[in-house]
């Protein structure tokens, strides 16, 4: 160990990192049985007091690889099945911050397998990534994890009221706004009707969406009539239900917005009908399939953002909140892009 100065003592440092004066002399002699983030704590406090010069030996020895899970909803919702192979495609990124990571698919919108499952991954994982589910059980999960010192970020989708570290995604309420304010500009300057398929509004993202399409007509487009919201749970044969009951109840729907995702199923009863051409269709997701529906007319909008970002926002939180930095430095605002069929990446 490095000679300390003389002004700061091993009391000095416990009450700048606010440990025990134990634990920082385990940490000081490379004892085992305290947490990484601890360490990284206590190491910095006695850097900043003069206690030890050079921190990187102690630092060092903190960077063994951390262990994500990445929790996402199984389905036909092909932006999530991406996101989810992205997290084996980028390990050597997740492995550059000191991190392995794995995902697990859980059945969707059933929050008591989300809240076993994020329980069953907080005994394995030192931090958890998940898409939320609005629900006590899934609360109480996420409380019980902060609790045992294992943190979570919400992705794509945020729960209100919980100890979450922090959430990664978009603004959904102003996306929302975004998806009327562009099909009330594609539709034109006349009265008309417009329907909404959600996945699910058990996630705060699918709400907010709506909330923020619904406040959007209201504002600006008082004209346009939007019809209430039907539930497709991100299925591409539900979803192609419920748009074919839509279509034939209001022969005159003008336009359609897929809060979630699911697109292919919707495109197939426009297509059977014969109306991909004539209503305007807006969605979510970057994907294949979403790509082919925007080339050949049958979308017209796609909103989307970057997956890759997304993992390495929350690599980076991970990695913020195991060093004592503020959860979000270095991390920017997630950036939703929209893309028709003449700018397509």
């Amino acid at each position: 160990m490095d000679k300390p100065l003389a002004r700061s003592r091993v009391p000095d440092v416990a009450r700048a990192a606010g440990v025990s004066t134990a634990t920082v002399d385990r940490v000081l002699h490379g004892r085992a049985g305290v947490r990484a983030v601890t360490v990284e704590r206590v190491v910095r406090a006695a850097a900043a007091l003069g206690y030890i010069l050079d921190s990187g030996p102690y630092i060092a020895k903190t960077r063994r690889p951390q262990r994500l899970v990445f929790l996402l909803p199984e389905g036909s919702n092909r932006f999530l099945a991406m996101l989810g192979q992205l997290v084996a495609e980028t390990r050597a990124r997740f492995e550059a911050f000191g991190f392995t990571a794995r995902v697990e698919f859980i059945r969707s919108f059933n929050p008591a397998l989300l809240a076993r499952a994020l329980r069953d991954a907080g005994r394995e994982a030192e931090g958890v990534a998940f898409m939320a589910l609005e629900h006590p059980a899934v609360r109480e999960a996420v409380d019980a994890l902060a609790e045992a010192g294992i943190p979570t970020v919400t992705l794509i989708s945020d729960i209100a009221n919980t100890r979450r570290a922090a959430y990664v995604g978009l603004d959904n309420r102003s996306t929302g706004r975004t998806a009327g304010y562009m099909m009330a500009r594609f539709i034109g300057p006349r009265p008309a009707k417009v329907a909404m398929i959600a996945g699910s509004l058990s996630y705060r993202a699918h709400e907010e969406r709506e909330m923020g399409f619904l406040h959007l007509f209201a504002e600006l487009f008082p004209a346009v009539e939007v019809l209430g919201v039907r539930e497709g749970h991100d299925d591409e044969a539900e979803n192609y239900r419920q748009a074919k009951a839509l279509l034939a109840r209001h022969p005159d729907l003008a336009g359609l917005y897929n809060i979630g995702g699911a697109s292919a199923g919707i495109a197939r009863a426009l297509r059977e009908a014969r109306k991909e051409q004539e209503i305007v269709f807006i969605g979510h997701g970057l994907t294949s399939d979403t790509r082919a529906l925007l080339i050949d007319g049958t979308m017209d909008v796609v909103i989307t953002q970057n997956p890759r970002a997304l993992l390495m926002d929350c690599a980076a939180i991970f990695d913020n909140l195991r060093a004592g930095l503020p959860t979000e430095q270095n991390v920017g605002r997630p950036v939703g892009e929209i893309l028709l069929r003449e700018n397509l990446p």
